[in-house]
């Protein structure tokens, strides 16, 4: 944690709704004249798209069939760690990103499954902004949680999470829903080990649970909309959060416990930005004075 060079970090799983959350942020940092400096988890993979499935098929031959991006090896996270060190202690550090599309292959001059070369932070950022897989990981090796100063996790019960992967998977990527179910399942010890752990690491948990049947997702035609589900907002420490403002501004949102809020799907973006805001306002203002 760092007062002069803060760090704001969302995690979620794959099909979370993690990219949907740094759209709100973004808006936030723009309305608020705050700078920040940018990564993506994807960008701290060990291996590129091809490196990947040659190293799948090699653990699957000596018999690991649980390989997966969810794990250690298959991440930098050592890298990752330093990356939130070198930010926090002097605002400098790299990035790269991983290029997943010709659209994307296109802006960045790379093939697609591939990364582009490391590059800097662009200087005099009010703060760094990390969005993926790992950023409130804890292991015997590498503690990255220590060093964000807010932690923000995006976690959809899991059936809607697996329509959200499922949707995504099919539409954007063509793979079939065979496919996308090998994938998740292959995934799951990783999930168990190092994806969920991360949540009680978590300063706000968002997590968007369906009022609608969502029992077997793999034939699910729709995902859930907002107006189909409800919101549990859930605060590691509930201190100093106006509890009876938020039912004010959120109409129909309840307490469920004295940590957590309940509040309509529709509401999402709008309770972001209330609970949200004023905390991120909090970070640069401490980070401004401290200069």
């Amino acid at each position: 944690m760092s007062v002069k060079h803060p760090i704001i970090s969302v995690t979620g799983s794959s099909g979370a709704g993690t990219t949907s959350v740094k759209k709100t942020f973004d808006q936030i940092f723009r309305r608020e004249g705050i700078t920040a400096a940018y990564i993506e988890g994807d960008a701290f993979h060990t291996y590129d798209r091809a490196e990947m499935k040659r190293v799948m098929a090699e653990k699957a031959a000596a018999g690991d069939l649980h390989f997966s991006h969810f794990g250690l090896e298959a991440n930098r996270l050592s890298d990752l760690e330093e990356t939130f060190r070198s930010y926090g202690a002097t605002g400098n550090g790299r990035t790269r990103t991983y290029v997943h599309d010709a659209e994307e292959a296109e802006r960045w001059g790379t093939p697609p499954g591939t990364f582009t070369d490391w590059r800097g932070f662009e200087p005099d950022t009010d703060l760094l902004f990390y969005e993926g897989l790992h950023g409130a990981v804890v292991t015997d090796t590498v503690d990255i949680a220590r060093h964000a100063d807010l932690k923000i996790g995006v976690v959809p019960v899991i059936n809607l999470e697996w329509i959200q992967k499922l949707h995504r998977d099919k539409s954007t990527r063509g793979y079939s829903t065979e496919a996308v179910a090998d994938t998740i399942l292959r995934r799951m010890p990783d999930y168990i080990h190092f994806i969920t752990p991360q949540f009680t690491q978590t300063d706000i948990n968002f997590q968007r649970v369906p009022t609608v049947d969502t029992s077997n997702p793999f034939i699910a035609r729709w995902i859930p909309t907002p107006d189909e589900s409800m919101v549990v907002i859930r605060f590691r420490d509930p201190r100093g959060i106006d509890f009876a403002y938020l039912r004010t501004m959120l109409q129909d949102s309840f307490m469920s416990r004295a940590n957590s809020i309940v509040v309509p799907g529709g509401k999402l973006d709008l309770a972001m930005q209330l609970i949200l805001t004023p905390m991120i306002l909090q970070i640069v203002d401490r980070k401004r004075r401290a200069e």
